[in-house]
């Protein structure tokens, strides 16, 4: 005899963000190690199979379905096991995605919980992915089983009944386990992805014992742990199991490592304390819903795919009289974005850092014509050239020419002795071009812009694009930094037809001329010294791939959610007569390990207008975690 005690597991298992097959791996290893130990049941964090902080990748296709592959694997090694686990998943019902806890044992789904409250407030953006599970009572098939969906499901052993709610449900001010625990749930299960702060983790226990109390039941929690993003918040792997009011075991808070924390609960003896409590039973409420009839239809039959609709290898530019309106468009956007920040900051001063390459010329173009609107005399934008080893003579004529046609004012500071003073500084050979001698010149030029400005009481405006940004081509502190960036949201293949547009209708035939020669000009950084010619040595396309293909991948991946396989198979219909399939499938691959890996740079990026559909500011169409794996991604990549 048991004597009415079931042994409970609370688990918190490694992770990788957006790595399924790892977390799957993991998670299987805490379900055997669970039924080793002879625990009934065992509850996993809130979204365990990909990673909590996934942001907007939840809103991938590849993602979710990789999730669904990973849920099939842990389904398929419960065959033979008693132990009912609980595991946090995203599932598109009903062309609904719902953030939801699956009961699984012995290979059978038994039903899914999805979570009835999102928090939407603070470091909380729930609702931008999921829909709530209120209402969204159903039936559904999964892995050719049909399974009960509800927030109304308690599940009956021979040993207990119990019900599962998700994270916040537990802080609404009438929690679903409520309804539960009076609908026979003796033992309540919450996955969780609950944050550090300050005080909040004693709350968390004062709550959850109370919950526990107030329902005269077992509470079992686990929340997200070590290898969730750190993006923003962090989380401390907080298993803890309740009875009454009483903690009965908890987990070590911030380990680095997994943990299965057990205990046993005595159901025996809260069915007693129940049938006592005359207003528990007083409480009572049969809740009857309706259930959704669920339809099964044919499958349908692979067959030979040929698409036949065109496919725009320049997805972001349009053709013919709608480019002028859309760069006229885009152009104003600009241009009141940064009128406002002026009036806003009652400044009357602007400096930019002038290059002679595309971006800067279009914030500049943006600030002159922002300065006309506002009534402001153009020598108040203090346009700085600062040449640099790798400076050639056309690009630095072409800077000086643009200011002089334009009537701003103009400095000269060259960076070339602060640069050699530095790398003595820190002991850097000025001989060895590596990455250290590439972003000093970066750092040293965006600090002459900000003492300037300080100099000046103006702001420094930002000339990085989103392709850049995309791709992180930028300097960490260095150009990726300014006030306002006025072009964080337009894409390096309509940077160019913007500036086309200005000098055709916005600029006098003494700036058109340098515009045109601007537009002609190689992309590069221009931080290593020119060829013997005085030719540009480095430029960024051979770097870092063609940025028309780039375009074209971000615009598939962020406004469509395609996947790589996808994206390559449009790509190689879009490029056809100009690349070839390795080439597109090797630029790809760089994509998105750079998109990636170079999250961190995006998750701190000054204010800028949005333009378009797609845009990579934190702030709005594109949260991620910086530390997010980019391995689903790059393995599919690897497959083509």
């Amino acid at each position: 005899m048991n004597y009415g005690f079931v042994k409970v597991a609370t688990a918190i298992p490694c992770v990788k963000v957006a790595d399924c097959q790892y977390n799957a791996q993991h998670i299987i290893k805490q379900i055997a190690e669970a039924e080793r130990q002879h625990a009934e049941m065992v509850i996993f964090p809130e979204l365990c199979i990909t990673g909590y902080t996934c942001a907007d990748l939840f809103t991938q296709d590849l993602l979710l379905r990789e999730a669904l592959k990973g849920m099939q694997q842990i389904v398929d090694s419960t065959k033979g096991k008693q132990c009912i686990a609980m595991v946090g998943i995203p599932l598109e019902i009903n062309s609904v995605l719902l953030n939801c806890a699956v009961v699984l044992q012995n290979g059978m789904i038994h039903g899914i919980v999805p979570k009835t409250y999102l928090p939407n407030y603070r470091e909380f953006y729930e609702q931008r992915w999921f829909c709530s599970g209120t209402g969204q009572e159903t039936t559904f098939e999964l892995f050719g089983q049909k399974v009960p969906v509800g927030t109304n499901l308690v599940f009956d052993t021979p040993t207990c009944c119990f019900g599962v709610e998700i994270c916040e449900d537990v802080w609404a001010p009438v929690p679903p386990s409520c309804f539960l625990a009076l609908n026979g749930a003796e033992i309540l299960f919450n996955m969780s992805a609950d944050n550090e702060g300050i005080s909040k983790h004693s709350y968390l226990r004062s709550l959850l014992s109370q919950q526990s109390s107030r329902c005269l039941a077992g509470y079992v929690f686990s929340s997200c742990g070590f290898g969730e993003s750190t993006t923003d918040v962090v989380f401390a792997g907080n298993g803890l199991i309740y009875e009454n009011g009483t903690l009965l075991a908890a987990s070590q808070r911030f380990s680095f490592e997994p943990q299965l924390v057990f205990s046993e609960i005595d159901v025996e003896s809260l069915r007693m304390q129940r049938r006592v409590n005359t207003t528990f039973s007083a409480s009572i409420s049969h809740l009857v819903k309706e259930r959704a009839v669920h339809i099964q239809t044919e499958r349908t039959v692979q067959r030979a795919f040929t698409l036949t609709r065109p496919i725009e290898a320049f997805p972001f530019v349009p053709t013919g009289k709608e480019l002028d309106e859309r760069c006229e468009e885009i152009f104003a956007i600009q241009v009141c974005g940064l009128a406002k920040r002026l009036a806003h900051t009652h400044c009357q001063t602007v400096v930019i850092g002038i290059s002679g390459g595309l971006d800067s010329t279009l914030a500049l173009l943006v600030c002159a014509r922002t300065f006309d609107k506002l009534g402001l005399d153009r020598k108040r934008i203090v346009g700085i050239t600062m040449p640099g080893f790798g400076t050639t003579d056309r690009t630095y004529q072409n800077a000086l020419q643009l200011m002089r046609s334009l009537g701003i004012t103009i400095k000269e500071i060259s960076i070339k002795e602060a640069c050699i003073q530095h790398f003595k500084d820190i002991c850097h050979d000025m001989n060895v071009h590596d990455v250290t001698y590439e972003n000093s010149q970066a750092r040293e030029r965006t600090q002459i812009l900000m003492d300037v400005a300080n100099q000046e009481n103006g702001l420094v405006i930002g000339t990085g694009d989103l392709s850049e940004l995309a791709l992180g081509w930028a300097t960490y502190n260095g150009d990726h930094m300014s006030m306002y960036a006025v072009n964080t949201s337009i894409p390096k293949t309509l940077v160019r037809h913007l500036v086309t547009w200005v000098a055709q209708h916005d600029v006098e035939e003494s700036s058109r001329h340098t515009l045109l020669d601007i537009i002609d000009t190689p992309i590069s950084p221009e931080l290593i010294p020119a060829d013997e010619q005085g030719n540009i040595k480095q430029k960024t396309e051979d770097l870092v791939g063609p940025y028309e293909l780039h375009d074209f991948f971000l615009c598939h991946f962020f406004r469509f959610g395609s996947r790589p396989a996808k994206i390559y198979y449009l790509a190689k219909i879009a490029f056809a007569e100009k690349y070839d399939e390795d080439t597109i499938k090797k630029w790809l691959k760089t994509f998105f390990r750079r998109f990636f890996a170079q999250q961190f740079k995006r998750s701190c990026l000054p204010d800028g207008p949005k333009v378009g559909s797609v845009v990579l500011t934190p702030r709005g169409d594109w949260r991620m975690p910086s530390d997010a794996s980019a391995e689903l991604w790059l393995k599919e990549c690897e497959g083509l």
